[in-house]
């Protein structure tokens, strides 16, 4: 039996679950009763957290979540794993280093794969935050794959973006990255007990005052040393400050973009994609004339043929 909106209401977390897995495989009952329960959203703080890989992401995640738990909120956790090659599936690399969490009834754990999906994140984290939101979880944190520059899209996901930057990867300037000082609000120097945490914070300090930031918004910089749960409280303090006035709204522009174009994707068939594709390939049609007239086919209501 699908799970009902009044049983993820109630708190009801196997119902949970199962919405969650529904949810990921984009299934039309999920997105029914996201529907339903979308008047419930819009409560919970959306934490995105991202940077490159070995940075400590997993563990901060963790240290976030104990942090919150001592303070008496209920956490929902979206770590979006990388793909089994095989399976398609999360590797769930998050969910062994979060085992601490499994029997705390508060805390609501979720490994997503990525599914080929560029930008750090699977297509459907922003309807399983939206799930976790409406089930009455206080913080959401997401946590991205860790895929380097092309990990921007948390942004349009999240009320507040953490960066995460360590000393001593490879690069001299980790966060000169493309669009990764564009996206961050709060930058997290983790494991600042190693040596180079000065020269890592100078370097943020020197691109932040060259980047093209908004006015009036100015990224801050935290130092953790994340494995012994250092600088974590300073870390939600400057989060929960640095939450703009006008962040859902800018959000829910990109996001209703994406969603449109989901939605126009899935009213093309797939064997006439391949179809078009080899006639486009073998220079038999312009894909020009071609999109035109799928775009005419779906104003005037038709289903779309080539």
């Amino acid at each position: 039996m699908f799970p009902t909106a009044e049983r993820i209401l109630a708190g009801d977390r196997r119902a949970l679950a199962r919405a969650a897995t529904s949810v990921e495989n984009r299934t039309p009952e999920a997105r029914a009763l996201l529907a339903e329960l979308f008047g419930n959203t819009g409560r919970a703080l959306t934490l995105g957290i991202t940077g490159p890989p070995g940075a400590g992401k997993s563990t901060l995640t963790d240290q976030l979540a104990r942090h919150l738990r001592a303070e008496g909120h209920t956490v929902g956790i979206i770590a979006v794993d990388p793909s089994s090659p095989y399976t398609g599936g999360a590797i769930l690399g998050d969910r062994i280093r979060m085992q601490s969490h499994y029997s705390d009834p508060g805390v609501f754990i979720r490994s997503m794969a990525t599914r080929g999906n560029l930008g750090g994140i699977a297509e459907a984290t922003a309807d399983l935050a939206l799930l976790l939101d409406a089930a009455g979880f206080d913080t959401i944190l997401i946590e991205t794959v860790g895929v380097g520059q092309d990990e921007v899209e948390i942004a349009s996901l999240a009320d507040v973006t953490l960066v995460v930057l360590v000393p001593g990867m490879g690069d001299d300037v980790q966060a000169i990255k493309a669009g990764i000082m564009e996206i961050a609000d709060l930058f997290v120097l983790n494991k600042a007990d190693q040596p180079g945490i000065e020269k890592l914070e100078r370097e943020v300090q020197f691109l932040l005052q060259l980047s093209d930031t908004p006015e009036g918004r100015q990224p801050g910089i935290v130092r953790t040393v994340a494995s012994e749960g250092t600088g974590i409280g300073e870390v939600l303090v400057r989060a929960r400050e640095a939450v703009r006035p006008h962040s859902r709204e800018a959000a829910w522009r990109c996001r209703l973009r994406k969603m449109l174009l989901e939605r126009l994707r899935e009213k093309l068939p797939a064997d006439i994609l391949e179809r078009a594709a080899h006639l486009v390939a073998t220079r038999e049609r312009d894909p020009y004339t071609l999109v035109s007239a799928w775009v005419e086919q779906i104003d005037r209501g038709k289903p779309i043929s080539d």
